[in-house]
């Protein structure tokens, strides 16, 4: 019923504003006959006439006006939205949702979007920082960023940075008070700035590895931050010893705010990955950002 109800009231629309059978079924592609009949069947199942009929025009009645000024605007405004969809099929536009950290946010992201996305005002990006390894589908993400080792096998994952260490620091005035540690066990002695993971719920077991040696240390302390920013400025503060990113500390380390701590033990990670899912529509707005981080990777 509202399928034909549709379908009929766009051929009632052509009626009224041509003025004309002849040139309605023309415009729509039907015979003047077939039009006439599908009008009459609305007018029918209306029970109101809509169109006054002479031998020379075609006008809409009171009923036949009403119904016109009513409807058309919104057939209008639905054909409009429909054209808007389709242009944001030919050129990059629409809202790309990624969730990352705040290391990868600062460091990767933004300085390379930055750069690119000022040609492509159409294209928006909301950058979520988040630690939790969210499900980008259910979640609504279009793009997740995470460490190569932490993408599902089920993801198209591009590389966007290089291998990557993680360090222990620590400052110099609290390592005067509480002696370095020697190995990793030593670790449990001293207190350390952790990191909770939303997903997981619990702290992160700082991933240790020498040569063929893997361990985890399950440390603890007085502070626990959601992010890689917040431990490294505690570590500058004295508050304990953090594991971090050791592009992050180096110009800390270098300026003498921290010192490597079981330098010997620091991992490898593989680098910075975006990823998505292989069975989502690769839209031109996605294809524009994920080509800008990939492109100096």
């Amino acid at each position: 019923m509202l399928r034909e109800n549709v379908t009929d009231i766009l051929a009632f629309i052509a009626v009224a504003r041509e003025g004309s059978f002849t040139r309605a079924a023309a415009k729509l592609g039907v015979s003047q006959s077939a039009l006439s009949h599908t009008l009459r069947a609305l007018e029918a199942r209306m029970g109101v006439r809509l169109l006054v009929r002479t031998t020379r025009s075609v006008a809409p009645t009171a009923a036949g006006e009403r119904l016109l000024q009513t409807v058309a605007p919104r057939f209008e405004e639905i054909e409009s939205e429909l054209a808007a969809i389709v242009e944001t099929r030919d050129k990059p536009a629409g809202t790309i949702r990624i969730t990352t950290t705040d290391y990868a946010a600062d460091t990767v992201l933004w300085p390379r979007l930055s750069k690119v996305l000022p040609e492509y005002p159409d294209i928006k990006v909301e950058l979520v920082v988040d630690y939790g390894l969210s499900d980008i589908v259910a979640d609504r993400y279009d793009i997740g960023v995470r460490w190569g080792d932490q993408v599902a096998k089920d993801m198209i994952a591009v590389r966007i940075g290089p291998d990557a260490r993680l360090a222990i620091v620590g400052a110099p005035a609290y390592l005067e008070k509480h002696p370095a540690p020697k190995q990793p066990k030593d670790l449990l002695k001293h207190n350390c700035i952790t990191l909770r993971l939303p997903t997981r719920g619990g702290l992160y077991a700082w991933e240790l590895k020498k040569g063929k040696r893997e361990m985890q240390a399950r440390v603890d302390g007085q502070f626990t931050f959601n992010g890689a920013y917040q431990m490294l400025n505690a570590a500058i503060d004295g508050a304990g010893l953090a594991f971090i990113p050791e592009d992050l500390a180096q110009p800390h380390v270098e300026a003498g705010r921290l010192q490597w701590v079981l330098e010997d033990w620091f991992p490898t990670f593989p680098g910075l990955h975006i990823f998505y899912p292989s069975r989502r529509e690769y839209s031109k707005a996605l294809s524009v950002v994920v080509d800008a981080l990939r492109c100096s990777a």
